[in-house]
């Protein structure tokens, strides 16, 4: 199970205010005490970054990367700003990603990108048109997806399916609709295709001691559906990890498995 870092986002104060400062120290602290906690990627989202956005995504890059040895998550949906990553990102320490295609047209070119650095890539299931419905809907457009990935010449094990979390405050029934989709994107292809979700996104506007409970629970079951990576806080989820993986006979019991 891959656990993306979340907590490198331009939405957290501390983390904008680094990054209109070009100061790298609460980036690389951040960044370290994820790693610690079980990351194995972290995600860099600097937002629209309409202006200087390349040069921004390539000092992040850069500056995650001198202090842990993990790949980076490019978030943002400024296209020049994810080829200067990708152009920067070390991958000696790991495959990048891109953050993220779907199937509304601007963004194709996250694609052609993902196809022209053989990185990998998040396929969020949403359309130009609005949310998915149900299910049916999420692995339609995922089917649409992993197509237009083989005509870029992008290998589907490069695709991270995200069937995209909704808060449960506001769309309660997208949830199970959200956990059988990871489920049917496991027949889209043999081997399964790759599946990520943004976690916290199920607990948006509940109050802060539900959040964590929420979170825990959809994750433990998205993982017994077979989900692959998650998006998320590795302090906050890490022990709910191991113990799936423990429980689905994927990691051998032992009585100090949460410290291995």
């Amino acid at each position: 199970m891959l656990i993306i870092g979340e907590k490198l986002s331009i939405i957290a104060r501390r983390v904008r205010e680094a990054m209109n400062a070009w100061e790298a120290g609460p980036i690389q602290e951040i960044a370290k005490a994820q790693a610690q906690a079980g990351a194995g990627m972290i995600d860099a989202n600097i937002g629209p970054a309409e202006d200087g956005g390349e040069e921004l995504m390539q000092w992040m890059v850069r500056t995650i990367q001198e202090a842990v040895e993990l790949p980076v998550c490019l978030d943002t949906t400024n296209q020049g700003a994810i080829e200067a990553g990708l152009k920067a990102h070390n991958n000696d320490y790991g495959t990048a990603m891109i953050n993220s295609t779907s199937n509304d047209p601007e963004r194709f070119g996250m694609l052609e990108l993902a196809a022209k650095y053989n990185c990998r890539i998040i396929g969020l299931t949403v359309g130009k048109g609005g949310l998915p419905a149900d299910e049916e809907e999420r692995a339609a457009i995922a089917a649409e997806i992993m197509a237009r990935a083989m005509e870029y010449g992008l290998g589907l094990e490069n695709i991270y399916l995200d069937p995209l979390v909704l808060q449960i405050a506001t769309t309660q029934e997208q949830a199970i609709k959200v956990i059988r989709a990871v489920r049917m994107f496991q027949e889209l292809n043999d081997p399964p295709m790759n599946t990520v979700v943004g976690l916290s996104n199920i607990s948006n506007g509940c109050p802060k001691h539900v959040r964590p409970i929420l979170d825990r629970y959809l994750l433990a079951l998205l993982m017994y559906e077979g989900l692959t990576a998650a998006i998320a806080d590795p302090k906050e989820v890490v022990e709910t990890v191991k113990t799936m993986e423990v429980l689905m006979g994927k990691t051998l019991y032992a009585h100090s498995y949460l410290e291995m």
